[in-house]
């Protein structure tokens, strides 16, 4: 009796606590992604500032740092939200598997403390330390930054292929190997697809508020700057996320097959299986409906060889595919706004080879501006298919979403609860960096103000002295 009401617990915390645990890290992976691009920005335009001792580099290193802060504060509090979670929402995942993939978490904490660290220095330093200096205490935030986002996507490619242990009959885990475990066969893609999406989002993020800006001053310096450095951050990394795409499914294919097979809605196991742009799966029907299939496509892009054999959904038990319908959609969002990237990129990069200077026609523009919010649409898209495509395992082939969650009482009100506070940190978020994006330029500092006030005036008493 006793087992039966902790099962029913158990199957009503499921929903709400996968719910949050997607809202949260929809939530934090995004400031996440600026946490990991916008440092490199920041280092860029203050680097252009000792070089050319251009004040207008160093208004845009230092209006970019105060974005920095705000987010990486916000981050901060949703990141250890997520911690906090893991160990609440799912207490057998790290009940069982805690001392596996405990490692990247902790040096992920070490990461963190060493960005938190650096990044009160940068912060607190502009004007207080010698400039060569305080350009090297942002050296760490980006480095921090980059090893934060590569350790916890570690512990997310662990999930998806697990290694690195030994699993008893009776449940209990032995030959525990850490870093067999952080480096499985899905380290390599997935932590490149996702370090590389984190520069495309800031990128095309930073890019799309500045090209509105050009819009309606196209005169600008400032904004024009600030524009040419965002793209330069991520137009070449387009073609190479697509490089990177194609070793994801090659891996997807090796290690969860079945998660590519609803990725492309692909119901029968065949050889010289067609690639499908678009299409409706049908689960009752088993085939996917209105689809643009590319003939043999899929079989070379999964395992380079036109006429091998890719398993469908009907080779795997029916309580072991994800969804269909929603990893399909995700796929394909996800796929569309990157080639909405790699045109846009082509574009961009022929006109600048030629003219040295980007198009300046406001149908570019128009497009950077919707590839701003579009980024981070398949960024959130590919996490789903991660995520999504990995049900209904939390660690795929060893334990189920289900026998990972609570069985707490009160996980629905948990839900709302942080749902109402979330949508108060957006807001104020929001709210704090368009406030300062209204703050007029400043060429320099408060402090060389002084500065050179007092050197006008020391020139002038000089000159009055002479006559």
């Amino acid at each position: 009796m006793v087992m039966e009401i902790l099962l029913a617990d158990t199957a009503d915390n499921l929903l709400p606590a996968r719910l949050q645990m997607a809202f949260t890290l929809g939530f934090h992976i995004i400031l996440a992604c600026f946490g990991v691009g916008l440092p490199v920005l920041m280092l860029v335009a203050e680097w252009m500032y000792l070089r050319s001792q251009d004040t207008l580099w160093k208004t845009l290193a230092m209006r970019w740092s105060k974005a920095f802060a705000v987010m990486f504060a916000v981050g901060a509090v949703s990141g250890t939200v997520l911690s906090f979670e893991l160990g609440l929402l799912w207490p057998e995942f790290m009940g069982v598997f805690g001392a596996v993939i405990g490692l990247p978490f902790t040096m992920e904490g070490f990461a963190f403390f060493l960005e938190a660290i650096f990044a009160g220095i940068y912060l607190y330093g502009w004007d207080r330390l010698p400039p060569k200096v305080h350009w090297w205490t942002g050296v760490p935030i980006a480095i921090s930054g980059f090893f934060s986002a590569f350790f916890v996507t570690t512990a997310n490619s662990w999930m998806n292929a697990p290694q690195g242990f030994k699993m008893l009959d009776d449940g209990s885990i032995v030959d525990i190997d850490p870093i067999a475990a952080m480096f499985n066969v899905a380290t390599g893609a997935q932590v490149t697809h996702m370090l590389v999406a984190a520069y495309l989002v800031t990128g095309f993020g930073v890019a799309a508020f500045y090209a509105t800006r050009l819009l309606a001053n196209p005169n600008s310096q400032y904004d024009r700057r600030a524009f040419t450095l965002a793209l330069l951050l991520a137009l070449p990394l387009v073609p190479v996320q697509m490089v990177v795409g194609d070793w994801s499914a090659k891996v997807v294919a090796q290690s969860q097959p079945v998660k590519l097979a609803a990725m492309e809605g692909q119901f029968k196991t065949e050889k010289g299986a067609p690639l499908r742009i678009g299409g409706i799966p049908d689960e009752e029907t088993r085939q996917t409906n209105y689809s643009i299939d590319i003939p043999y496509a899929l079989s070379f892009v999964a395992h380079g060889d036109f006429n091998a054999e890719v398993k469908g959904l009907d080779d795997f038990p029916a309580d072991e595919t994800p969804p269909v319908a929603i990893v399909h959609f995700a796929f394909q969002i996800m796929v569309g706004i990157g080639s909405m990237m790699m045109v846009v990129a082509a574009w961009a990069g022929v006109v600048f080879i030629r003219k040295r200077t980007w198009p300046t026609s406001k149908l570019f523009f128009w497009s950077v501006i919707a590839l701003g919010p579009l980024s981070v649409v398949a960024l959130e898209a590919g996490w789903v298919v991660t995520e999504v495509g990995r049900q209904p395992w939390i660690v795929y082939g060893y334990m189920r979403t289900t026998e990972a969650v609570t069985d707490a009482p009160g996980i629905w009100s948990v839900f709302a609860g942080t749902m109402s506070i979330y949508a108060v940190i957006g807001i104020t978020t929001v709210v704090v960096l368009r406030r300062f994006a209204k703050v007029p330029i400043e060429t320099e500092s408060p402090k060389e103000a002084s500065r050179k006030q007092s050197s006008d005036a020391t020139k002038k008493e000089r000159g009055h002295g002479t006559k």
